[in-house]
């Protein structure tokens, strides 16, 4: 008998031993739990980015076909994204060793669980109010404009999507009626202006007249003579004359309005968000029955060789959702889009959406709030 009594007590050491052991694992395992915050910081941030980035261009889309069909846009601004992360781990051990003479023997439990939950906060503030009427129908700052194409843009394409009239010559313009084609003299204009920048023989400047601290910045537009070829001193000699510009003077102050007073101004007088968005949707193609019966206005019908320079953006629309495009948004059963091919009308479209961050103010509003858990 002490054989088998000495063979139990090994056993019941052995098990005892074993439930240790368990113990001590499970515990190590839990020392070695890392907070999960770190490694979701790379990974939101990318997701988050494009997400928005989508988002944006498709909300910018869908407004410009809305005012296609004359309906008013709404823009909802992403105002917060509070990302919640939450791991709780667990592990349950448990058994029993029972005496030589017990029938029921030795037992031994173990379990584990673990929950983690994703419970992003997304915060949307309606664009209304003094903040819409500043962002979209206020017209854009001159200098703005200016400080772009100083920055690298080519001067034609802001220039004839951002301004409505230029020293007296007229862009075109969308109405009720249709599009209006630009005065052949401002898109001659245009042309010289971005073979000037790409010569390098212009700079902008920002000054402010006098010593008063309040007094506004004065935006000056200077031409260079010297150390430049006899192609651009002769396509500024034209640039000149058709802005009615001192043949003589190198250097313009830069004024808000459509014609100047004297012949050293340049009058800019700018378009707003709303005015670009509604020029953007004259040339977007709708259906021909919703123009026949009276759903759309008439939109651009460029014809000719110079048809696609007076296009400032295209899109298209079609009854399935294309398969490659820049954006596309689902509205009125048919599907408006932006070939992904199409350089010209991203680049136009992608430089409106820049023009919201310069109609933006930081003064901060009581807004209302749509506060919408996600889960």
């Amino acid at each position: 008998m002490l054989p088998s009594l000495n063979y139990r007590k090994t056993t019941r050491h052995a098990r005892a031993a074993s439930i240790s052991t368990l113990t001590l694992t499970a515990g190590l395992l839990l020392a070695g739990c890392r907070s999960i915050g770190p490694g979701t910081v790379p990974r939101d941030r990318f997701e988050y980015s494009s997400s928005l980035s989508e988002s944006w261009k498709r909300q910018t889309l869908l407004n410009i076909v809305k005012l296609r069909y004359m309906d008013p846009p709404i823009f909802v601004d992403v105002g917060q994204i509070i990302a919640g992360y939450t791991l709780a781990t667990g592990v349950n051990l448990g058994g029993s060793l029972s005496s030589a003479q017990a029938v029921q023997g030795n037992s031994l439990n173990a379990g584990a669980n673990a929950v983690f939950s994703d419970r992003p906060t997304i915060t949307y503030t309606p664009m209304t109010g003094p903040k819409f009427v500043r962002a979209l129908m206020t017209p854009l700052p001159a200098n703005s404009l200016l400080s772009m194409v100083q920055s690298g843009w080519p001067a034609n394409a802001v220039f004839f999507a951002g301004v409505a009239v230029m020293n007296g010559l007229k862009n075109q313009e969308t109405t009720i009626a249709g599009v209006t084609p630009p005065d052949t003299n401002f898109i001659r204009a245009l042309e010289l202006m971005r073979k000037i920048q790409t010569s390098g023989a212009v700079g902008i400047r920002v000054q402010q007249d006098g010593k008063d601290a309040k007094k506004e910045l004065t935006t000056i537009l200077a031409f260079r003579s010297k150390d430049i070829s006899e192609e651009t001193l002769a396509d500024s000699r034209e640039l000149r004359g058709l802005l009615r510009l001192d043949p003589e003077a190198s250097e313009f102050k830069v004024v808000a309005g459509g014609t100047p007073s004297n012949n050293k101004e340049l009058a800019l007088q700018t378009r707003s968000m709303m005015h670009i968005m509604a020029t953007m949707a004259g040339q977007a193609d709708v259906p021909e029955q919703d123009v026949a019966q009276g759903r759309a206005p008439p939109g651009y019908e460029g014809t000719g060789p110079n048809a696609e320079q007076l296009r400032l953006i295209h899109i298209h629309y079609s009854n399935s959702k294309p398969a490659d495009a820049y954006a596309a948004v689902h509205y009125r059963d048919h599907w408006f889009w932006i070939d992904d091919r199409d350089l010209k009308s991203k680049r136009s479209f992608a430089f409106m959406m820049m023009l919201f961050t310069l109609a933006q103010s930081d003064e901060k509003e009581n807004l209302p709030l749509i506060t919408i858990p996600t889960q």
